[in-house]
């Protein structure tokens, strides 16, 4: 199917200290993700923000759903960090 629209399968998500969770945007690629989530992080706000792939989601251990991969947690997101 190609109805001409760009999927953006990347999500940005912020969590608070609260611990609810937003989505802050949506992306075509991991590394343009990973830049405002980087850029977001850097301005040195409590709240933590990380990348996912649209089907996987962070848990409360920081784990993420179906591969176990381990994610930051230590206040910073996810790419080089892990």
């Amino acid at each position: 199917m190609n109805d001409g629209t760009i999927p953006l399968p990347w999500l940005v998500i912020r969590q608070d200290d609260n611990g609810n969770r937003y989505r802050v945007g949506r992306y075509a690629t991991r590394a343009e993700a990973q830049k405002i989530a980087d850029s977001l992080d850097d301005r040195g706000h409590k709240q933590l923000y990380w990348v996912e792939r649209i089907g996987q989601s962070r848990n409360g251990d920081g784990t993420r759903n179906g591969d176990g991969t381990r994610t930051a947690g230590n206040g910073h997101s996810g790419g080089a960090r892990n």
